[in-house]
């Protein structure tokens, strides 16, 4: 929908039919995330993520502001738990700088139990420009204004096949086909297999991974005051153990990172054999297992256990309690995996004369949602 606005800015009046296989919009992704607003702290300089993150925020707090939908500035508190993790809190920091924050503190144990009751933590790095929003009420927003606009939506509409020409694309839809002369692909977790269809090798494969949630109970919500986060370690893929408020004032735990045995697989129990087989068919099932084995299986048994998970809050939230954590609705993340396991970790597009896919887009992918739209629609019309 991102793509579709920043087309129609382009081009006014431009003829634009956006399909999705589900009956709603933001059924997936846009709308299973924390509503995090990102800050573009973590992102390699340079990268698209980090390009993109702090334009495409500004972008979404402006729409948002214009639909008169509330966005709370909490802020970021990353938490180092030991001496040992206070380096890589100053590289932190200068990454961030790197990026064009602004705002950015370094505290002390003291001020962390300002902003976390009885916080657990022996510095912080304090990160000003994070925000929440309703990433559901935005993507509604963004129907209507492109409903507005003119743009067609067809929903509950799956494509089966692509096919790319001189003269255009085709897609085969389950009630015959349609013919447009460009194709934006913004399939998610099925990015690669749209890719696929159309003939092109993506070098690369889209892996589930479930994210769980906890709600905080209403007592140990209430210590918490702003977005808590750890000093991710760089050869780990997943942050780890954070805390996010909402804008009903709840705060949330997670989400965590384990492997789903289906592509839309948002309970444990869900699973495919046919898309399992798939995963399975291929170095990157095996690479990913073997470079990751034992954070894989941190991840399963906190998922399994709300114990285990109490223990690693507890680090941040002392005296938080298996009983104070009330298990939530999940998500499920697209990660794209490269051949060799690594996870990918920037945005990847593939241009082609006709088509513009999008095979990788994780976080902060729904906060530089705007600024992706814009980079889409100049591969799609340049100049």
């Amino acid at each position: 929908m991102a793509a579709a606005l920043r087309l129609t800015d382009r081009r006014p009046g431009l003829d634009i039919v956006l399909v999705d296989k589900e009956a709603e919009v933001a059924l997936h992704q846009s709308g299973h995330n924390s509503g995090v607003l990102h800050s573009g702290l973590y992102y390699a300089p340079g990268s698209l993520r980090a390009r993109l993150c702090r334009a495409g925020r500004e972008q979404m707090i402006a729409f948002a502001l214009d639909n008169k939908l509330e966005v709370r500035r909490l802020g970021k508190l990353v938490v180092a738990l030991s001496d040992r993790e206070l380096p890589r809190l100053e590289a932190l920091m200068d990454r961030g700088l790197a990026n064009g924050l602004s705002g950015l503190e370094r505290v002390g144990s003291a001020d962390i139990r300002n902003r976390v009751v009885d916080g657990g933590g022996v510095a912080g790095l304090w990160v000003p420009e994070t925000a929440i929003v309703d990433f559901r009420a935005v993507a509604q927003a963004l129907r209507i204004e492109l409903e507005q606009r003119g743009v067609e939506f067809r929903l509950g509409t799956q494509v089966t096949g692509v096919r790319e020409g001189s003269d255009g694309v085709v897609l085969r839809v389950a009630k015959g086909v349609l013919r447009a002369r460009r194709l934006v692909s913004c399939a998610g977790l099925q990015s690669d297999l749209i890719a696929t269809l159309a003939g092109h090798r993506a070098g690369l494969k889209i892996f589930p991974f479930r994210g769980g949630y906890f709600r905080l109970s209403q007592q140990a919500a209430q210590r918490v005051k702003c977005l808590v986060y750890p000093v991710p370690d760089p050869k780990l893929p997943f942050l780890g153990v954070h805390l996010t408020p909402n804008l009903s004032g709840e705060v949330y735990a997670g989400p965590n990172a384990v492997l789903a045995l289906h592509r839309e697989g948002y309970r444990r129990r869900d699973m495919s054999l046919r898309q399992l087989a798939s995963m399975m068919n291929g170095r990157e099932f095996f690479n990913l297992g073997r470079r990751y084995t034992a954070t894989g299986l941190g991840e399963i048994w906190r998922d399994l256990s709300s114990r285990s998970y109490a223990r690693s809050l507890a680090r941040y939230l002392p005296g938080i309690r298996a009983d104070d954590l009330v298990p939530s609705a999940p998500g499920v993340r697209a990660q794209a995996v490269a051949p060799d396991g690594t996870l990918i970790d920037d945005f990847v597009l593939l241009t082609t004369e006709s088509a513009v896919y999008v095979l990788n887009a994780p976080s902060p992918a729904a906060t530089a949602a705007l600024a992706i739209g814009e980079l889409i629609a100049a591969r799609v019309y340049p100049g």
